[in-house]
């Protein structure tokens, strides 16, 4: 089964806004943290803030304190007076598409014209908008209820930013008919227009058009209508739960799309488990991989292959033989720090990654006993190596397991208390605890001072693994954003990040062949390219929509580390200088 997500599905711009601006409330506003209604329309986000402690307050009361957060979709101006004069301190999270519609609706009421508001009239948005209108506004669903008003002197036409855009440019068109004096104002969102549309252009290829987000909201069922509309075969769900494995059946391509109140983390949810669907009930080999792939990762065991592998690669550039018992060391450790990382990160698990949530919560015990074991085992075997091997390999061991333990006194001024409190220090560590195992131990093990060889070396691993880290961090920047981790992407932002990682990329592709070329690794080395190419071609890959977060993807992303060692096997057995 093709699995086809829309681009556009999840957060719009507006409520990408009100969500953080309501997550940054209880650090920098006075409590108690309310909304004034709720704040989008969708039940997942809602009880995540609900617990948060940030509550909903459904009307105005005659006297209150702390912080109200007007909601995405806006509220009539004299409510919002009334919570100010109620004492409170009013934050405006309104969508300023949102804004612009309210401002063009109060300047042509004050003219004294009529106003047409195209749209769902019991819809909070529509509310908000017929209050700036000053008793001069008028709300209908469509085209017949328009037709059926009475002709106005002056009047100007806007609809409900998340309007049905077809149903707009038919009522245009019997405006410039029969109403040729009023004025239209074409006031619908652009994601709108641009979700919508990517609906139509969908419905001409899935069997079956799968639409997330809550049954209270506008743009969402809007997409459902124009995709059944156009003839597809529609299924509306607020989350994976609502999906029943039979409306896979017979199904080849399925498509995925949103609304804009709608989280990353569902649509990956929903994601997943319509890929684990898809080929669970598929027999044989292809079945017995997805299961090995999903066995594989949610253990970490990949990860560890990835590390042993890089490990060989490392050593094979500085001409170190008997890397194997480095590449263990290597593997036990990163087996070791990750499975510690889900067993104590499960909240942020819970929104970025439910099935490995569920796997750890579930098998707490023995992989808690596993983490534990292969930790010790690798420093054992470190020992063995010698002092500083051992010693450095101690040192990073305790760093990582006091990685979210506070050193510095609670104290209400102070915000970085432990490590994990500074900002992109997740992503940063990663990579350097990697370099470290994978390039700089082996040398150490080896050599009496580390040659400057190996600072290329260490470079170019930590490297790889820093990409690979900060590309999940990507995926993961709205569940990271609810639990407080702050990294790199949540600092500068997806698209620097993204840049930032390909400039990474260009300078990872180059080292080796540099390196190569100017005596510091064997001639080989110049084949470690197609490592970072691979990483390359799976990110651009994914943001032009054609492979989504999921088993697959993160499978083939830790596939570009193991692929290191395996050009650095084929280079030793082929005799290669």
């Amino acid at each position: 089964m093709k699995i086809v997500v829309a681009r556009t599905a999840g957060f719009c711009m507006g409520v990408k806004r009100a969500v953080e601006m309501v997550l940054d409330a209880p650090s920098e506003q006075e409590p108690p943290i309310q909304t004034y209604g709720p704040l989008i329309h969708n039940p997942q986000v809602l009880e995540l803030l609900e617990e948060k402690g940030i509550r909903v307050l459904d009307s105005v009361p005659d006297a209150g304190s702390g912080t109200v957060i007007i909601r995405a979709h806006g509220v009539p101006p004299e409510e919002k007076t009334a919570l100010v004069q109620a004492g409170f301190r009013v934050i405006d999270a309104t969508c300023p598409r949102v804004i612009k519609v309210q401002q063009i609706i109060r300047k042509h009421a004050r003219q004294g014209f009529s106003i047409v508001i195209l749209g769902d009239a019991d819809h909070p948005e529509v509310k908000g908008l017929k209050g700036f209108a000053e008793g001069k506004g008028f709300v209908v669903a469509d085209l017949d209820e328009l037709s059926r008003l009475p002709v106005f002197e002056r009047a100007i036409v806007v609809a409900q930013t998340t309007y049905n855009s077809n149903l707009f440019l038919e009522v245009k068109h019997w405006l410039l008919q029969h109403r040729p004096d009023y004025t239209v104002f074409d006031t619908i969102c652009d994601s709108t227009s641009t979700r919508q549309a990517e609906v139509r252009e969908l419905a001409r290829v899935c069997d079956l058009l799968i639409v997330v987000g809550g049954k209270t909201s506008g743009n969402t069922r809007r997409l459902a209508e124009v995709a059944e509309q156009n003839g597809v075969r529609t299924l509306a769900v607020e989350s994976d739960k609502d999906i029943d494995p039979a409306a896979l059946e017979g199904v080849n391509v399925v498509g995925i799309t949103a609304g804009a109140s709608t989280p990353n983390w569902v649509i990956n949810r929903v994601v997943r488990r319509v890929e684990g669907l898809s080929l669970k009930r598929s027999l044989g080999v292809k079945r017995t991989w997805f299961v090995l792939q999903q066995a594989l990762l949610l253990t970490n065991v990949y990860v560890a292959l990835g590390a042993g592998a890089l490990c060989v690669a490392c050593s094979k550039l500085l001409s170190i033989p008997g890397s194997k018992g480095h590449a263990v060391i290597a593997m036990l450790y990163v087996l070791s720090m990750h499975m510690l990382n889900n067993l104590t990160g499960s909240h942020a698990d819970r929104y970025n990654d439910p099935d490995r949530e569920k796997f750890y919560r579930r098998h707490r015990r023995p992989l808690g006993i596993m983490a534990v074991v292969s930790g010790a085992a690798g420093i054992w075997y470190a020992f063995g190596l010698g002092w500083v091997p051992f010693l450095v390999l101690l040192f990073m061991s305790v760093t990582g397991l006091s990685y979210n333990v506070p050193v510095i006194p609670h104290r209400p001024k102070v915000r970085i208390r432990r490590l994990r409190d500074i900002p992109g220090s997740k992503t940063v560590l990663i990579a350097v605890a990697w370099g470290v195992v994978t390039a700089l131990l082996p040398a150490l093990s080896h050599f009496r001072m580390l040659p400057i060889e190996a600072l290329p070396v260490f470079l170019w691993g930590s490297g790889l693994v820093f990409v690979r880290t900060a590309f999940f961090d990507i995926l993961d920047m709205q569940g990271d954003r609810i639990v407080g981790r702050e990294t790199i992407p949540l600092v500068l932002g997806e698209e620097k990040t993204f840049r930032m990682l390909y400039v990474f990329l260009y300078a990872l592709g180059l080292l080796p062949i540099l390196g190569a070329l100017l005596g510091w690794f064997p001639h080989w080395a110049v084949f470690l390219a197609i490592c970072p190419a691979l990483m390359g071609w799976i990110i651009g890959w994914h943001r032009r929509g054609h492979m989504m977060p999921g088993i697959r993807l993160e499978f083939r992303m830790e596939t570009a580390l193991l692929l290191s060692g395996a050009v650095a096997g084929a280079a030793a057995l082929l005799g290669l200088p």
